[in-house]
């Protein structure tokens, strides 16, 4: 029998064949790796937008069992919801079609690697068929399998009030999308079926990883710490060249960026797994750069809730791999225990609408320039509003990049020669902003001298999306598996009896030791820990992390919660407190911040420059901590 299926399909090797074979999953026959051998999982896409010359990198070299893709986060959902809403056959990332797959997919075959990939978007099923147009025109025989039932945005009843984080809470009116966070049981079930090239909606970013683990070594709903394992791997390749040197702290030790080599994680059986990139690439995989990506979006590491299993990554330990080309890590020590009854839901709405101007000036007094400009451009618009009888504009913020703005009282330089204008304003009323849209280009002739142009022509009118986070039971989300166009099964996954256990304190103390030794030295912070940010919705992250163990004990007495929100003072609304939590992360030496509201909304909806928080961590590095002893040993 097999040699009849391999004599009418050559091009299939014998690996495709027996994995044609496999039967429908169950607890008994889960399939288990071949030998015990290691699986091999690389990461070829961090965000729509990456570069697609990661995907020949890690076929050629990565030596892959499984590729998968990350595209999706709240941002984009709101922009393939958009799409969706204008055609039919839109909402899914086409860079996976078009630029990952089409001019790769005859290699894919040709090596025996699978795919997985989230690109599906707000539209899975037509992603779906243009992957499978693709495999027809290139006259391969590839099974495409479909994972839906993440958009909830068709429930005909929805109670009026949902639960939050923050407690029982109204549903906005007006909702543009609302999708569940799937996990990775529907990935693993395409696999099982024998799927070639898997596509999901909205899922966890981690359980791209975790589902072809689960698949291959049979890891099952109460192999807690193998799951927590799995999805701490996925966790440090999920977002790309991240963790392979990308946005490091030290980018000036990171060589070829025009090269960057893309992550690949080595698995065993056992949970523990091995991080680095394929051979001849650029980028660093190090302590510091595994590190960095580990604390970034992250709440509580003692409590990473995913759908599949909540983690404990706060002793997780990192080790570097000694000669190996590049570097390499070797991660161990995640701890898992039972996942949550419910499905995290984003739903975003409508609230207004937003414009941006930004233009960049110059000569003498630039900065000073540039907030007259926008001043004066306001205090027009307002005066046509009123002739008009509208409204006034909801918001207004105005930002002079190059005077250092986004440091607050922090700036230290004001007086360049050169600044950007940045200008953003909210209205309920799109009207209103079409009028504020054209009052940008006559400050050109009419205002300023020195002013250069508008970015992008004039401003743009689009909706303001925000997020809104609430939790729906798992028995009340239906999904749906679809193989090769046709729905091959529909399921609901079975909520966890998850033991009432006591949450931990919102913060893990911030006791220091006493006995630690003071002195009169001071250093900033960048000459003592790596440091990376992150956002989630309006709120952001910040992770320290020692760059010498011997340092950790100073960032725990020094570096405190408070001491981070008078830094960040004026990234939080007026006379707030109490909007920084420090959490610890013994194994690897390192401090995680969390900055409650801080981003202006987050997302489509702020109106700054850096709305995802992605300089925060930079920022904080110029922070400088006083009475240290000679910190000159472990430094050196």
């Amino acid at each position: 029998m097999l040699a009849h299926l391999l004599s009418r399909r050559p091009e299939r090797t014998l690996k495709r064949v027996l994995r044609s074979r496999v039967r429908p999953w169950t607890r008994t026959n889960a399939t288990r790796s071949e030998h015990g051998r290691p699986v091999r999982i690389g990461c070829a896409s961090g965000f729509w937008g990456d570069t697609a010359t990661s995907v020949p990198q890690l076929i050629h070299g990565g030596k892959l069992d499984f590729l998968v893709f990350d595209y999706l986060s709240e941002i984009t959902m709101s922009l393939l919801t958009a799409a969706k809403s204008k055609a039919p056959n839109l909402g899914y990332a086409p860079d996976f079609v078009l630029a990952a797959l089409a001019p790769n997919i005859r290699d894919i075959q040709q090596k025996g690697v699978r795919v997985v990939s989230n690109a599906g978007g707000v539209n899975p099923l037509a992603c779906a068929a243009a992957i499978r147009e693709v495999v027809r025109k290139a006259g391969l025989d590839l099974k495409v399998a479909v994972v839906t039932g993440d958009d909830l945005s068709a429930q005909r009843s929805r109670p009026a009030r949902v639960q939050t984080a923050d407690g029982p809470r109204a549903l906005p009116e007006r909702l543009h999308s609302v999708n569940a966070y799937l996990g990775a049981g529907p990935i693993r079930r395409c696999l099982d079926l024998g799927a070639d090239i898997v596509v999901t909606g909205r899922c966890v970013d981690s359980a791209l990883a975790l589902g072809p683990l689960m698949h291959t070594f049979g890891w099952r709903e109460g192999d807690l710490d193998l799951l927590a394992a799995g999805s701490l791997a996925g966790h440090l390749i999920e977002c790309g060249a991240q963790s392979t040197g990308g946005i490091f702290t030290d980018w000036h030790r990171v060589p070829d960026w025009d090269n960057m080599g893309f992550p690949v994680v080595e698995c065993s059986s056992d949970g523990s797994f091995v991080l680095s990139k394929p051979p001849n690439t650029g980028g660093l995989v190090s302590f510091g750069t595994a590190a960095e990506q580990l604390v970034y979006e992250i709440g509580d590491p003692r409590r990473y809730v995913l759908p599949d299993v909540t983690c404990d990554f706060s002793h997780a330990l990192i080790q570097e791999v000694p000669g190996v080309e590049g570097g390499a890590v070797r991660v161990s020590g995640a701890k898992g225990s039972a996942p949550p009854r419910d499905y995290k839901v984003c739903a975003t709405y409508m609230e207004g609408f937003r414009a941006t101007a930004v233009c960049p000036l110059g000569g003498p007094r630039a900065a000073e320039k540039a907030r007259r400009t926008a001043e004066s451009i306001v205090k027009r618009t307002r005066r046509i509003f009123k002739r008009l009888a509208l409204e006034d504009f909801t918001h207004v913020h105005v930002q002079v990049l190059g005077a250092e703005d986004t440091y607050g009282a922090h700036a230290a330089n004001k007086g360049s020669r050169e600044a950007v204008l940045w200008l953003a304003v909210c209205h309920k009323d799109k009207k209103a902003l079409e009028v504020f849209a054209r009052e940008i280009a006559p400050a050109g002739t009419g205002m300023a001298p020195g002013l250069c142009g508008i970015v992008g022509g004039r401003p743009r009118v689009s909706p303001i999306l925000k997020p809104f986070f609430f939790y729906q039971p798992k028995s009340q989300v239906q999904i749906h598996i679809h193989v090769d166009g046709h729905e091959a099964e529909s399921f609901s996954e079975t909520e966890a009896d998850t033991p009432d256990e006591e949450a931990p304190p919102p913060g893990d103390g911030e006791e220091a030791d006493l006995d630690l030794p003071s002195g009169t030295h001071r250093y900033r912070l960048e000459e003592l820990a790596y440091t990376r940010s992150g956002d989630k919705g309006d709120s952001a992250n910040i992770g320290v992390i020692a760059r010498h163990p011997l340092l950790f004990p100073y960032l725990k007495k020094h570096l405190t919660s408070s001491a981070v929100e008078d830094y960040l003072a004026h990234l939080f609304p007026s006379g707030r407190r109490g909007a920084v939590t420090r959490y610890t992360l013994p194994g690897i030496n390192g401090l995680n911040f969390l900055l409650k509201d801080c981003l202006g909304g987050g997302g489509v909806a702020s109106l700054r420059s850096d709305p995802q928080g992605k300089a925060l961590a930079q920022m904080l590095l110029d922070l400088e901590l006083d009475g240290l002893p000679d910190l000159a040993p472990p430094l050196a």
